[in-house]
């Protein structure tokens, strides 16, 4: 609770108790004596309501929330209503501090997840130990990083070998062991030994800044239930002004009530129309959600982004990297007219200059010095393969499609995999299989999306139908398409998208930019450190685990389910008691429920968005 709160919460306290004292005190019987009386407790509760509403009217924002605690507590003043005005006051305090704390606790969790980031960073400079602001630190400077402390920047060990806390970046909690080499990202916590780090981006470019921002913005990007309510009570608010007014000139021209019973009806429609229940329970249960999310190591851009994910129906999938792991090695090498030595030779030669996972596990099988001097003329055609001069000799290193564009009489392996042939001109030397291995968590993480409200799955992949069909099944996907070229990829999308689905697209982030950006839903995956994911998708999973996603769709779908409870429920009891309280069945104790007693009970429901489901 902060300072202003506690304040606030002794204010509650000390007029509830006047308040009290006052009931079982008789009257005076002096009306301006009672009201001095009674503006004591009312003042010392909502002297700040007050003149907040005063300065709005003269800003010209009338209608809002505080407006209407204003004149409804002055008009029950001026009726000789006086408990209840005060009363009012009270509990409508009591409300905003409710509000209050409920927004806090809900900050708090997007703030511890974004307290990752240390406000110093120790640099090496002329061999001395030098304490800046990690904002100081330029790309390729030397980080000293001692046990317990956070990674600054990102970076590549230099010296040293530990273990990393990376929960605060991907959801998991084991610890991650590096070594000298390995890279390692700001927001990390070094565990065990000191490490010297080189740093490989600027502090505004490295991942943690990326993330801080992407969270910091994902509060503006509004979901339709939100941008609804906020319209909803513009109109809403003037509408019941109106019909207070209309209630009290009806009751009191038409009927035989006196104008003191007549205005003290409208007041009772004044309070209990107040929207701040769900102008207030709305936004904030999106925004425990996105903070909910954000401890799995699940980066929602904004609440439009979890309302679309939540109505997601059909979810599509990149094969290599998403549903694989990505790390290809060569199985088996088919040799004809060359042998096995020779072709790999070729294919390693040809691939050596492309960063491709295919052609590093070609380069990686050859094992052997690569005289690149022997390398002429290289030229990579996309979705196809490589021509490459060698020896000076043109080779062609592919797929089938290659090799039918060069006629060259290749034949298909009857081992699954990826196939890698090689010809020079027509002359066909062999192929190379390929595989990669399919993650372990993928078939549970398929049964559990489907679980969580997924109808369709597909598996969109540039690789053979035979290999595509293997992944296909033994993962559980519904359906697949093999044999895309990149662009493809886009197209095939959008047949999916045009059968009035609601689509999601799981890439790797790295390749799959086009395709995240065309789908209702782009999810990037493992994208720690990708710039290119972070940039295109909606959404950001930190780590490359396929069970991230039904996480992800369980907090959305719960989320939205909080938002439309609200808003039923909310929407039913004020109705109720607006009707009741027209008719003159309930009083203003219980206007003040309707209000006050919605609101908090709304706003209680709306942190149950904050608790991630395990």
């Amino acid at each position: 609770m902060t300072k202003k709160q506690k304040k606030i919460l002794i204010r509650i306290i000390i007029s509830a108790a006047l308040l009290l004292f006052l009931h079982f005190v008789p009257s005076t019987g002096n009306r301006i004596l009672d009201l001095a009386i009674f503006m004591v407790p009312y003042l010392i509760v909502g002297w700040d309501i007050v003149l907040n509403a005063f300065k709005k009217i003269f800003k010209g924002r009338l209608f809002d929330e505080e407006f209407l605690m204003m004149i409804a507590t002055v008009g029950a003043f001026i009726v000789g209503e006086y408990p209840e005005a005060t009363a009012v006051m009270l509990f409508y305090q009591v409300g905003e501090l409710f509000q209050g704390i409920a927004v806090g606790r809900s900050r708090k969790s997007i703030s511890d997840m974004m307290d990752i980031c240390p406000d110093t960073a120790v640099v090496i400079r002329n061999g001395e130990e030098e304490t800046v602001d990690p904002f100081e630190v330029e790309q390729g400077e030397t980080l000293l990083i001692r046990p317990g402390e956070k990674v600054p920047i990102d970076g590549v060990i230099t010296e040293g070998a530990t273990s990393l806390n990376m929960s605060a970046l991907t959801g998991e909690s084991l610890p991650v062991e590096k070594n000298t080499g390995d890279s390692i990202y700001s927001g990390s916590i070094n565990l065990t030994d000191v490490i010297k780090v080189e740093t490989t981006a600027a502090y505004e470019d490295s991942t943690v800044s990326k993330i801080l921002e992407l969270v910091e913005n994902s509060t503006d990007k509004k979901a339709k239930t939100e941008k609804f309510i906020t319209k909803f009570s513009r109109i809403y608010t003037p509408c019941v002004v109106v019909l207070a007014v209309l209630i009290i000139l009806i009751c009191s021209l038409f009927t035989d009530m006196g104008v003191k019973e007549s205005i003290y009806r409208g007041l009772i429609f004044l309070v209990v129309s107040c929207p701040c229940a769900l102008v207030v329970s709305v936004p904030l249960s999106f925004f425990g959600g996105i903070g909910a999310a954000s401890r799995k190591g699940i980066l929602i851009k904004g609440s439009n982004f979890m309302e679309t994910l939540s109505n997601v129906d059909t979810m599509v999938f990149d094969k290599t990297g998403t549903i694989t792991k990505g790390n290809f090695a060569v199985d088996a090498i088919h040799p004809r007219e060359v042998s096995a030595d020779e072709l790999i030779d070729i294919a390693a030669l040809a691939e050596s200059r492309s960063n491709h996972p295919v052609a590093e596990s070609i380069v990686e099988a050859h094992g052997k010095h690569i005289a690149k001097d022997r390398l002429g003329e290289v030229s990579e055609i996309a979705g196809k393969g490589i021509r490459a001069v060698i020896d000076g000799k043109t080779y062609y290193v592919g797929n089938g499609k290659f090799m039918e564009e060069v006629g060259a009489d290749y034949h298909e392996c009857h081992l699954p995999g990826t196939v890698v042939h090689v010809s020079t001109g027509n002359l066909y030397l062999g192929h190379i299989v390929i595989n990669d291995e399919i993650k372990a968590d993928s078939a549970e993480a398929m049964e559990k999306i489907r679980q969580a409200g997924v109808k369709k799955t597909i598996m969109l992949t540039g690789d053979n139908s035979k290999v595509a069909e293997i992944v296909a099944k033994t993962v559980g996907v519904d359906s697949f398409i093999a044999g895309l070229l990149p662009d493809k990829k886009v197209s095939e999308l959008e047949k999916i998208l045009g059968n009035g689905r609601v689509v999601a697209f799981v890439g790797d982030g790295i390749n799959d930019a086009p395709v995240l950006t065309r789908a209702d839903i782009g999810i990037a995956m493992g994208a720690l450190g990708s710039d290119a994911a972070i940039e295109a998708a909606d959404i950001v999973l930190m780590n490359d685990s396929l069970g991230l996603i039904p996480s992800a769709l369980k907090i959305a779908r719960k989320t939205l389910r909080i938002v439309k409870e609200n808003i039923v429920f909310s929407l039913a009891v004020k109705i109720g008691i607006l009707i009741l309280g027209a008719l003159g069945l309930v009083g203003m104790r219980v206007a003040i429920f309707g209000d006050v007693g919605v609101l908090v009970l709304a706003i209680l429901n709306s942190l149950r968005a904050m608790r991630v489901p395990r």
